[in-house]
Formats: C-alpha cells, structure tokens, sequence
C-alpha cells in the first residue's frame, strides 16, 4: 500500500488536534487566536503588534481588535516603543502568563493521551523530529 501524502496527514493530525483544544480553550476563556497569541508573546520573538502579526501570520489590522479585547482582560498590555512612537510594544501580565500556563496544562493533559497511542520510542523520536521539521520551512 502506497504511503499517504505528508500534507495529508499533517492536515488531518491538526484538524484532529485543534478539534480537541478548542473546548479547552473555551473552558479557559480563550479562542484559538487568542492562545496562539498569547503563546508567541511568552516566546518574547514579537514585541510590536507588526512583529506579532507577521509572526503568527494574522492580518495586521483584524490582530488590533483581538489585541484590544486580551488587553481588556487584563492578559496583556500595550506601550508606545520609544524608538518609535507610531508602533506598539507588546507584553504579557502575569495574568495572562498564568492563564497561558493553565491552558498550556490542558492541552498536554490531551497531547499526553494522544502520545498514549505511541510507545516510548516511537513518541521520542516525534517529539525529536516535529520542531525541526516544523522550523525548517
């Protein structure tokens, strides 16, 4: 039996994973944008709200209204940058970091019982090769 294609089954493991992480995220407060987010903030890879956009690849003036309800909640806050009084530099409060961690902990509750269908080996060498994979693209 030929082999499926790689997109294939990437597609459809993501479907699957996203499915499970919505009703977790939901139950934290959050959409699934506003954990991705969150998540890139903690990375500390995109302090301006352009940064960010790029970043996590979301349209740069839809990330504004997102941005202003995270912030609204207090998970967030938003400065000018003093080397650039038109941009935005953009940070986690604790309150955020802590609903982060708490929605990080879900999910790898869910991810630890989707690895369950791997042994040992097999979950390490994923585990191993899916960010290498995933940043060399």
């Amino acid at each position: 039996m030929e082999r499926q294609d790689l997109g294939a089954l990437f597609a459809r493991i993501t479907r699957r994973l996203i499915d499970a992480e919505k009703p977790l995220l939901a139950a934290r407060g959050l959409a699934m944008w506003d954990y991705i987010v969150l998540a890139q903030l903690a990375r500390g890879t995109a302090p301006t709200q352009l940064a960010l956009a790029q970043a996590v690849d979301y349209d740069k003036t839809r990330l504004i209204k997102l941005l202003d309800e995270l912030e609204r909640r207090g998970l967030l806050t938003r400065e000018p940058d003093p080397a650039d009084r038109r941009a935005r530099i953009v940070r986690l409060t604790p309150a955020g970091e802590r609903l982060l961690a708490e929605a990080r902990g879900d999910i790898r509750v869910m991810e630890e019982d989707l690895l369950g269908q791997l042994d040992g080996a097999e979950r390490d060498v994923l585990l191993a090769v899916l960010p290498r994979l995933a940043e060399n693209g």
